[in-house]
This record gives structure tokens, C-alpha cells and sequence, in this order.
């Protein structure tokens, strides 16, 4: 190992950073003297185990899946989910949008049937 008088320098961006990096190896700028051992006593883990029950069919073909792509299938369903959550997230922040820009109204002359009518703000 080098001589520790190697000091990480002050980088004026990202990029001067990572072009730094790349032509340095972390291990000069590592002294392994000053370690210390501690301990996160308070740490609570950031996972909840959950129980869900799953049609075992779909479960083997999670295995089969998560198999091909090489990652354990509960990670692979973890994906999944996240991948579907941020999915519906979107198409609700759109519908939300769209749902702003339109008016309810009941029509003056009426049918008699009570139904309303709808209007975008644009068209009124």
C-alpha cells in the first residue's frame, strides 16, 4: 500500500470526479489503520417480511423466469411489483391531471333522467 499523503482533493463537479476515479485507485486513498469497529444497535432493517399466497403454478413460472435471468425469484417478484406499482402511479398522476382540466355540469334543458354532462375547460 502507498503512503497515506495522498488527500481525496475538492472536485468542482460530477464529471471531474468520476475522471478522477477513473484514473485512481480508491486503495491509495485507504488506510486500513484507522479502522474502527462499530455497531448500529438502533439499526432497524428497512424490509418487512410479508406472507402471500400464490397459485403454484405462478410461483414455478416466477422460478423458471427468475431462473433464466439469474437473480432468486423473490427479488424477481419484488421487481415485478415495484415495476407495476410505479406503473399504476403514472396512469393515476395522468388520470388525476386529466380529471383537473374536466367541468361537471347538469344540462339546462334536462332530459329528465338526472344525467349530467361533461366539459373539458378548454371547450368552455
Amino acid at each position: 500500500m502507498k503512503k497515506m499523503d495522498n488527500l481525496i482533493p475538492n472536485f468542482k463537479s460530477e464529471d471531474d470526479e468520476r475522471e478522477f476515479w477513473a484514473t485512481h485507485s480508491p486503495l491509495d486513498y485507504f488506510d486500513s489503520r484507522n479502522i474502527k469497529r462499530i455497531s448500529f444497535h438502533n439499526l432497524k432493517p428497512s424490509l418487512k417480511s410479508i406472507s402471500i399466497r400464490l397459485p403454484e403454478d405462478m410461483i414455478a413460472e416466477l422460478k423458471t423466469l427468475a431462473n433464466k435471468k439469474d437473480v432468486p425469484y423473490q427479488s424477481l417478484a419484488k421487481i415485478y411489483l415495484a415495476r407495476q406499482i410505479a406503473l399504476e402511479r403514472s396512469s393515476l398522476s395522468a388520470f388525476i391531471k386529466k380529471s383537473k382540466n374536466t367541468v361537471y355540469a347538469q344540462p339546462s334543458s334536462g332530459d329528465g333522467l338526472g344525467r349530467s354532462c361533461r366539459f373539458s375547460k378548454d371547450s368552455i
